[in-house]
């Protein structure tokens, strides 16, 4: 059964780079959670880690939230395959500490969208896993 599109091309990088991201970088847990279904998946494929549900994801990003006084996401290159509902994008993740030491990722996401809300998100990290 092929996919039918709920997003074109240009929707699909905003929710990812705008809705997303933007989100991440305000640390607004309430608006980021909005852009995941209640039975997402969020992998790690860099780290084998999978956080399963919105709740396991919800912890993640409360960790990672606590972990950094500032996160910025940003140099986004995207692809977008319109008809499957599917996004990649490579960026630069760049994470302040507390002590003002600055950790530099780069990374490539890959989403599939369900009924515009990410159903599964694999992450390949540069570094470490952040996303713990």
């Amino acid at each position: 059964m092929q996919y039918a599109p709920t997003m074109r091309r240009d929707a699909l990088i905003e929710f990812a780079t705008q809705s997303y991201f933007a989100s991440v970088d305000r640390k607004d847990m309430a608006a980021t959670l909005a852009c995941f279904h209640d039975e997402a998946l969020f992998t790690v494929q860099t780290s084998f880690t999978t956080h399963a549900g919105k709740a396991a994801i919800e912890r993640m990003f409360t960790d990672f939230f606590g972990a950094w006084d500032k996160i910025v996401h940003r140099d986004f290159t995207c692809t977008v395959d319109e008809t499957n509902g599917r996004i990649a994008a490579c960026f630069v993740a760049e994470l302040t500490a507390a002590d003002g030491s600055v950790t530099t990722l780069h990374n490539t996401n890959f989403w599939r969208l369900r009924d515009g809300k990410f159903q599964e998100v694999y992450v390949y990290m540069s570094g470490a896993n952040v996303l713990v």
